[in-house]
């Protein structure tokens, strides 16, 4: 049996900017994504902490140590610059691999620079 659990979180990611008119997406500061253990076109969940809407959507790389968070698309109309998000990546894992996983969790600070890993 799979179980699906959490793979990676960057909590208290500040959007930069939003674009209604991109095709959708998130971008994200490309130092982040490796940190995170995320990657290019990977699906995110992300919370917004500021206003309570959630959505789903696949990451884009941004320029590294840009700080960028970008909402894109019809996702923009749920954000706000300035907004706080948290972003999640998921992963599905036999029961046999689940002692052995521990997921990935960034604190990011106001300038979406990594304040800690844990």
């Amino acid at each position: 049996m799979k179980r699906i659990l959490l793979k990676a979180k960057i909590q208290a990611a500040t959007v930069t900017e939003t674009n209604f008119r991109y095709e959708g997406s998130l971008t994200l500061d490309e130092s982040l994504i490796e940190a995170a253990g995320m990657i290019p076109y990977e699906q995110v969940h992300v919370y917004n902490i500021s206003n309570g809407e959630r959505f789903v959507t696949y990451l884009i790389k941004g320029e590294r140590d840009s700080g960028v968070v970008g909402v894109n698309g019809a996702a923009a109309h749920r954000a706000k610059i300035g907004d706080e998000l948290i972003l999640a990546t998921y992963v599905s894992l036999e029961e046999g691999e689940l002692d052995f996983f521990i997921p990935k969790i960034l604190i990011a600070d106001k300038s979406n620079k990594i304040k800690e890993i844990k």
